[in-house]
């Protein structure tokens, strides 16, 4: 059955290249056109992925995925301008999985699509279950649990928590990395993966500043505690 994408911009002509790029490549495309739109589309049915501008009418891609966050954990990537803050629209408050700046190579963004089902696709192999310390992670359902208590993850996140977790000790640069959760040679701000690993932190650590979990290890990477 062929991947689903709702695909939310206001520009007519994006929406009409993007469209016909991604249904050569298979893919089942929905467009909206404003914030409401879009949140009135997804209610109504199920998606694989949410391709998302952050600048829309009536309601922001912002506000539009940080109530989609409300109910599902879909993977979602941004399109922004050059000067939005990707601190914010990878953060806590909205969880988007991947951002591209405008204008972006159409290739570019077909291989980011690809890398997040790639990510899905194996996820949804593993039948294991993680335990470090007072913290579980649950490989099939993508769950986290620490000292019994659900602590909500976006998918970015809980990719970089099952990696670190299932090879504690290794130290990871943020290269290794975007190639390894990302799947795909990253050609922008390197600063995605400390965003990332930041919001992790401030979810999974007690103490964020004195991690007992991720580690860094300085001029080289980040790594797991040793179970």
């Amino acid at each position: 059955m062929a991947k689903k994408i709702l695909l939310v911009d206001d520009e007519p002509a994006i929406v009409k290249g993007i469209t016909f790029s991604l249904i050569q490549e298979g893919y089942d495309i929905d467009a909206a056109y404003d914030g409401e739109e879009a949140l009135e589309m997804f209610y109504a049915a199920p998606y694989d992925l949410v391709i998302l501008d952050v600048m829309l009418p009536k309601l922001s891609g912002l506000e539009v995925l940080q109530r989609i966050r409300e109910q599902s954990k879909v993977p979602a990537i941004m399109l922004t301008a050059k000067g939005e803050d990707m601190d914010k629209i990878l953060g806590l408050d909205y969880g988007a999985d991947d951002y591209m700046t405008k204008p972006f190579n159409i290739l570019e963004l077909k291989a980011r699509i690809k890398a997040v089902f790639r990510r899905l696709d194996g996820a949804e192999s593993q039948q294991d279950v993680i335990r470090v310390r007072n913290m579980e992670i649950n490989l099939t359902n993508r769950s986290v649990f620490i000292d019994g208590n659900e602590v909500n993850l976006t998918a970015k996140e809980f990719d970089l928590l099952q990696l670190f977790a299932s090879n504690p000790g290794k130290v990871y640069s943020r290269e290794n990395l975007l190639e390894t959760v990302w799947k795909y040679d990253y050609l922008g701000d390197l600063r995605t993966v400390d965003v990332h690993i930041r919001r992790l932190r401030e979810k999974i650590e007690k103490n964020p500043s004195q991690p007992e979990f991720i580690f860094t290890k300085w001029g080289v990477g980040y790594y797991f505690a040793d179970k």
